[in-house]
């Protein structure tokens, strides 16, 4: 019972990455009805900005709370920029193309993120300093550290503000408008352009504190980084309903939990030889049966189909 229960917590937090990472996915496939495959790599950027500004001031006397506070206002606007340049440079110019030119740019997009932090951060894997307070307190058996508990608290905060974002405020509206029909909000006066932009900008956000949480958890960074994390939470969108804010919060959770369950039981039941080395395949696995026995996700998809 204690392995169960300590492997959902490990799961609950790692789902609440994904969900988060998700939650950019499904904003703009949302409104585009793209798949912005360079997303996972802005996450990369956030985390890398982050740990460098936590390593700079590792030294200073800071607190560590504060020291990591100060690099995810480093990190936010950094990918905000990123997001709203990546929309604004690379997807603008094919918006009235065929759907296979943005797919091939955001890959193209990915690359390059990739090969620009590689050129600025180097090769090797860079280690986020000791500076967050290490507590652990048992629940039920299971142990949850400090961070882990920041990171689901902090999580569901980020998905409870952009729910009610979408569903309450006068650019939620705009958003849902320029999603059903492009075309008909331009006439009804909404800055198309400028939502899709916004769009870019607030899932660039979501991508920064995920990127904070993922180096801060593992304790670790790399250029190539947001390539598998930016693919696993691409399933969790797909899982829960690609478009879909809940969607992606259940899809990120449930595959978490998946994640954790079967890397966690896998080595268990095999001595350690196999669990954590096999812990994508199940993330794959559970793509391929979306996929193939419901496309649409669990909670389907709540957007208009395109003219």
């Amino acid at each position: 019972m204690e392995i169960f229960l300590q492997q959902l917590v490990n799961g609950v937090v790692l789902g609440s990455i994904y969900a988060l990472v998700a939650l950019g996915y499904t904003l703009v496939y949302g409104i585009m009805g793209l798949i912005n495959f360079a997303h996972g790599d802005v996450v990369m950027i956030g985390a890398m900005v982050t740990l460098t500004v936590a390593r700079l001031l590792s030294n200073s006397g800071l607190p560590g709370p504060l020291i990591v506070l100060l690099g995810l206002l480093a990190a936010v606007p950094t990918c905000m920029a990123t997001g709203y340049l990546i929309e604004r440079i690379a997807y603008r110019p094919l918006r009235n193309a065929p759907r296979l030119a943005p797919l091939i740019t955001a890959i193209g997009v990915s690359i390059l993120l990739q090969n620009l932090a590689m050129m600025i951060w180097g090769r090797e894997y860079l280690s986020f300093p000791q500076i967050i307070p290490s507590h652990a307190f048992s629940f039920f058996g299971a142990s949850i550290s400090t961070t882990q508990s920041i990171i689901v608290i902090g999580s569901g905060v980020m998905m409870v503000c952009l729910s009610f974002l979408v569903k309450k405020t006068k650019l939620g509206n705009a958003m849902r408008a320029t999603s059903q029909n492009p075309e008909v909000a331009t006439l009804m006066g909404v800055e198309v352009n400028t939502v899709i932009s916004l769009t870019f900008i607030l899932g660039s956000a979501l991508a920064a504190i995920a990127g904070m949480m993922v180096s801060a958890y593992y304790g670790i960074a790399h250029y190539d980084m947001g390539f598998m994390l930016g693919l696993k939470a691409f399933t969790a969108a797909v899982l829960g309903g690609i478009g879909n804010i809940e969607g992606a919060v259940l899809g990120g959770l449930l595959l978490g939990i998946i994640e954790s369950m079967g890397a966690g039981y896998l080595g268990t039941l095999t001595g350690g030889v196999m669990g954590s080395n096999y812990q994508d395949v199940f993330a794959f696995f559970v793509l391929i049966l979306v996929l193939v026995l419901r496309p649409s996700g669990l909670l389907g998809e709540r957007v208009g189909e395109r003219p």
